[in-house]
């Protein structure tokens, strides 16, 4: 029996072969989604891949051990909104006004101090490149309707928007300072940390078909001071009262940080999802009790202890287990790192200062990603050219000027406990003829402590309630 197969059906299944060959090669070559976690005012030396004894870390230590350690990691600001605003613009902050964290808690008198408009945000670049975008945790960039992280490039966000936030529920909170839900206040009863683990976590699973992009900023362990019961239970044995808590709440965002890894790999995603993680700058160490190890200084100070921090980069399907990434790198590489992972051409027009850190954390033989990176804030300076950095820190007392600045050899040095300016003054020259250089395209603060008529910068007024930082 001769059999008959009319021309129009075989072309049609040809062509619904090809659709699905299409469908599978397209699965292999998804782009990655991309997980940034970003940890509040936690000292250098509290996770246990930086040696940590009194606080597990074992789902952060899970990062280090499944990716590349950034031993030289920095972040662009030693308080919390100018590292911010740093991570979602790619560029130093200084060049369009962010240099100093908003003033106080969100209200009409700070209404307009927010992420400069000027500027496109991480979310934004992803969004436009098909991405579904999402935040949970704190934002400290803006709390005015244009400022606020549903107007710049964000799909959903679940957090609070000022710099800081109470842990225990708040049923009747409203207003700027509220708990939001894409723009409306809600009522939240979980401990703040676990219930920003769990909307992470709700994202990853309801995105899980598309590339997605993940901004987990959390405000642990930032004051005040709250802990659950629990908690302060499992860490009985420390004496320090501080200390106790902070280690409960670190142990509590640590937990939050298990809940989205276990989403990840219960969802399939965890092979292909490109994972940040850092603080965003050094701990404060009296405030909350943090430690920074032998870095010299705290939050606030361009000294390694307010800039120098933990930073792990994970991505099982194309980053080497365990590797140590040893050149010095900074937070504003995480948007170009991100972008060239997901394939995104990067224009010259965009001016970014971060780079893509692929190459070098893949082999230690790669170039420096960075001529040399820089810091300030008000009076505070600082520049690390290879092993050598240039820092004036401490008190503000007028603009940053190189007058006095301390040099060290961090190699030798990582403590900076032996000033070696008098010794290499050709050192600090060269040093100082750079970062002045780079001083002149920034442009002053957008922002606060006004100058006195002898152009000095006024010391900020005490406040009797604690300081928001």
């Amino acid at each position: 029996m001769k059999l008959f197969f009319p021309l129009h059906r075989l072309l049609s299944v040809l062509a619904l072969l090809s659709v699905c060959d299409g469908f599978t090669r397209a699965a292999e070559i998804r782009r990655p989604n991309i997980l940034v976690i970003v940890a509040d005012d936690m000292g250098f030396a509290d996770v246990g891949f930086n040696g940590c004894q009194d606080i597990p870390t074992p789902h952060i230590d899970s990062l280090a051990k499944n990716g590349v350690v950034c031993t030289n990691g920095y972040v662009s600001g030693c308080v919390c909104s100018p590292t911010r605003s740093g991570l979602m613009t790619g560029r130093y902050q200084q060049r369009f006004g962010n240099e100093l964290n908003p003033q106080g808690p969100p209200s009409a008198k700070n209404i307009d101090q927010g992420l400069a408009l000027s500027e496109t945000t991480m979310p934004q670049r992803l969004k436009n490149a098909g991405y579904v975008t999402g935040m949970v945790g704190k934002w400290h960039l803006g709390h005015r309707h244009d400022l606020v992280p549903t107007s710049r490039g964000f799909d959903e966000f679940f957090g609070f928007l000022g710099g800081q936030h109470g842990y225990r529920p708040v049923p009747d909170e409203k207003g700027p300072t509220a708990i939001h839900r894409n723009g409306e206040a809600v009522k939240e009863e979980e401990y703040l940390t676990t219930a920003f683990g769990r909307e992470a976590a709700a994202f990853i699973t309801r995105s899980r078909q598309t590339p997605w992009f993940l901004y987990l900023p959390f405000n642990s362990v930032h004051t005040p001071m709250h802990a659950t019961a629990e908690k302060l239970e499992q860490f009985a044995e420390i004496d320090d009262a501080k200390r106790r808590t902070y280690a409960a709440m670190q142990s509590s965002m640590d937990d939050a940080i298990g809940v989205v890894l276990e989403t990840l790999r219960t969802t399939g995603q965890e092979e292909n999802t490109l994972i940040f993680f850092f603080s965003d700058n050094g701990g404060p160490l009296e405030v909350n009790g943090s430690r920074n190890g032998n870095l010299r200084g705290k939050k606030g100070e361009t000294w390694e202890g307010g800039i120098h921090v933990p930073f792990v980069v994970q991505w099982k399907a194309k980053l080497p287990a365990g590797q140590k990434c040893v050149h010095p790198v900074i937070q504003l590489d995480v948007l170009p790192t991100a972008l060239a992972a997901a394939g995104i051409e990067i224009s010259s027009d965009w001016k970014l200062d971060g780079v893509n850190l692929l190459p070098a954390m893949t082999s230690n033989e790669a170039a420096p990603p960075h001529d040399a990176l820089y810091w300030r804030n008000q009076s505070r300076f600082a520049i690390r050219d290879a092993d050598w950095k240039l820092v004036k820190s401490g008190k503000i007392a007028g603009k940053a000027t190189v007058t006095d600045a301390e040099l060290y050899n961090l190699r030798e040095d990582p403590s900076e406990s032996r000033n070696l300016a008098a010794a290499e003054p050709e050192k600090v020259r060269s040093l100082a003829d750079k970062w002045e250089a780079w001083n002149k395209t920034l442009v002053p603060p957008r922002w606060g402590n006004e100058p006195d008529p002898k152009g000095a910068v006024q010391e900020p007024k005490p406040r009797k309630k604690k300081k928001q930082i």
